[in-house]
């Protein structure tokens, strides 16, 4: 259990440092229904009524950690549900084998990102962290951080998660 446990959090991680989804949709994957295998590729299908936006939301899952997704999906997660009926949700708990709750997520990203760095990093801190990168690394770019975090209006996106112009400052 503490393996898969393991395994589950460092997914969760990588999973939103390279799609920085809100909270509330990555605390929710469900198999079949917004974590959808297509091709044999997984995707994540958020509709227009589970987004902020009112705008639906597909985007593939990284090549990156599709491996890493399939070992989870095959080993790690049968072993996390144990005996319990079996959910369709993507993150079940280590405890007792049901689905992950919004503030079980948010506290295994933050446990584990304390552990592994020595800072507890809220999952929030991703969507920041990626318009901030993105601001940084493709300039060129400059609406990439706004579509990346789904945003309706690039003004949202500069007023509440770009921090690059303060790294810029400070160096």
């Amino acid at each position: 259990l503490t393996n898969a446990r393991n395994f589950r959090n460092g997914l969760m991680i990588a999973m939103l440092a390279l799609h920085p989804i809100r909270l509330k949709n990555f605390a929710n994957f469900e198999i079949g229904r917004n974590f959808v295998e297509i091709d044999n590729q997984w995707w994540i299908v958020l509709s227009s009524a589970a987004t902020k936006e009112a705008r639906p939301d597909e985007r593939r899952i990284d090549v990156m950690i599709a491996s890493a997704l399939t070992t989870y999906l095959q080993r790690y997660r049968p072993a996390l549900a144990r005996y319990t009926e079996q959910s369709g949700a993507l993150w079940i708990s280590s405890n007792d084998g049901r689905p992950m709750t919004y503030h079980g997520v948010a506290a295994a990203i933050e446990r584990t990102t304390r552990i592994a760095i020595g800072v507890g990093i809220s999952p929030h801190m991703f969507r920041t962290s990626a318009a901030s990168s993105a601001a940084i690394h493709a300039a060129h770019n400059p609406h990439l951080a706004t579509a990346l975090l789904h945003h309706r209006d690039q003004h949202v996106t500069e007023e509440n998660y770009n921090r690059a112009s303060s790294l810029s400052a400070a160096t």
